[in-house]
C-alpha cells in the first residue's frame, strides 16, 4: 500500500458557499486534509509527497480555455477596478452562448455553481490535487511490484463533480477522470467506482460515450438534492458508452445494509465489466453523521467497504474525496484502511 498527498492542497481555504438561496458555511475546508492525515500517522504509515507530473494529463481530459480560467481567474478578478470581493464567485450561470468576454462572463460559464469558488492560492491546490491523483497513475503505469496494487490519494479539492469545463459541488478538476484517461496508456479498461454521498456527474459526463471507462456510482438520490439533474437510474450512456454508466440513487434515509446492498450491485458490475485498473472516488460524507448525509454507515461500515474492494483483487487507486464530519475523518479513514490491511 501507498499513500500520496502534498501540503499545497491546505492552501486552498474557500471564504463563500452559495447554496439554494443563501450564503453558507464552506464545508470544504484545509481542516479536512489535516484530520485526514493523522490516520496513517497514527498507523504508522509512511505519506508520500506527490511529485510534479505536469499539466499535460489534465489537459487531456479539461479544455484549455477552461484551466486557464482556473489558473489565472483571480488575477483577472482582483484587476477589477472596483470592489469585486476577495474571491472568483458569481450568481450568474450560463455555460452556453457564452463567449468569455470579461471575468464576470468567465465566471458564469466556468463556474456551474455557488460552491467552487476561486482564492489567491485556490489554483495551487487544484494543481497538486490532480498531481497527487497522478502520482498513483504513474506508479502503475511505471512499476510492476505489489506495493501499488492498492494505492491512497488524500485529496483536495474533490474532484467528481468537475466538468471538462466547469467547476461546482467544491470540485474544480476531475481527478479520477484525469487518471483513468492517464491509464489509457497502458491498460484497456478502467472501472471508476464511487461511492461519495453526491454523484459525480462530472465523471459520467466525460465518459458517457466511451465503453473503455465503467462509471458505477452509489449515491443518494439527486431529487432535491446535489447535483439535482444527474445521477438517475436511467442514465445509461449513449452510443457506444451505453451500458457502461451505472447509476444506484439510494433513497433518502437509507441504513448501512440498504448501502451495502447497493454497492454489492455496483461491485457486481464492476466483475462482468474485468477492467485492468479500478479507481475508487471514496466519500466519508456517507457517515451517518456527516452533515451532508442521507444514509447511515458507520465507521465500522468502512473497513466493509475495503475489504469489499480489496478481494476484487485488481489494482486499485483510492480517491479520498467528500466527508465534512471534520471529527471524525481520521477515525474513519483509519477504520478504511484497516480494511485492506485484513487477510
Amino acid at each position: 500500500m501507498k499513500i500520496y498527498s502534498h501540503e499545497n492542497q491546505k492552501l486552498h481555504h474557500p471564504k463563500t458557499y452559495f447554496s439554494r438561496g443563501q450564503m453558507r458555511e464552506p464545508q470544504e475546508k484545509p481542516e479536512r486534509l489535516v484530520e485526514l492525515l493523522k490516520a496513517p500517522k497514527e498507523l504508522g504509515l509512511a505519506v508520500t509527497t506527490a511529485k510534479e507530473i505536469g499539466i499535460a494529463p489534465i489537459l487531456a481530459v479539461h479544455d484549455l480555455d477552461y484551466v486557464d480560467f482556473l489558473k489565472h481567474g483571480y488575477d483577472e478578478w482582483m484587476a477589477i477596478d472596483e470592489e469585486m470581493g476577495e474571491e472568483v464567485q458569481t450568481t450568474i450561470y450560463v455555460r452556453n452562448n457564452n463567449s468569455g468576454l470579461g471575468i464576470l462572463a468567465k465566471a458564469a460559464k466556468y463556474q456551474a455553481d455557488g460552491s467552487a469558488p476561486i482564492g489567491k492560492y485556490s489554483w495551487t491546490s487544484i494543481y497538486w490535487s490532480a498531481q497527487t491523483a497522478l502520482n498513483a497513475a504513474e506508479a502503475l503505469l511505471n512499476h510492476e511490484d505489489n506495493q501499488n496494487n492498492i494505492q491512497i490519494c488524500l485529496t483536495r479539492p474533490a474532484g467528481h463533480h468537475a466538468r471538462k469545463n466547469a467547476a461546482g459541488g467544491f470540485c474544480y478538476l476531475n481527478n479520477a477522470a484525469i487518471i483513468a484517461q492517464h491509464l489509457r496508456q497502458k491498460f484497456q479498461k478502467i472501472a471508476i467506482i464511487d461511492t461519495d454521498m453526491h454523484h459525480g456527474q462530472g465523471i459520467q459526463e466525460i465518459f458517457y460515450d466511451r465503453k473503455d471507462v465503467l462509471y458505477t456510482s452509489v449515491h443518494g438520490s439527486p431529487i432535491n438534492f446535489y447535483p439535482v439533474v444527474a445521477g438517475h437510474e436511467h442514465e445509461r450512456g449513449e452510443d457506444e458508452g451505453y451500458g457502461y454508466n451505472i447509476n444506484f440513487p439510494m433513497p433518502h434515509g437509507t441504513d448501512e445494509v440498504g448501502f451495502f446492498h447497493y454497492v454489492d450491485r455496483s461491485i457486481e458490475s464492476l466483475k462482468l465489466f474485468e477492467p485492468d485498473v479500478i479507481v475508487h472516488v471514496l466519500g466519508f460524507d456517507v457517515y451517518k453523521d456527516d452533515p451532508q448525509a442521507k444514509c447511515h454507515v458507520s465507521t465500522e461500515g468502512f473497513k466493509t467497504l475495503a475489504q469489499k474492494l480489496k478481494a476484487l483483487n485488481k489494482p486499485i487507486i483510492v480517491l479520498v474525496e467528500g466527508g465534512y464530519c471534520i471529527e471524525k475523518l481520521n477515525e474513519n479513514l483509519q477504520a478504511f484502511i484497516s480494511g485492506f490491511n485484513t487477510d
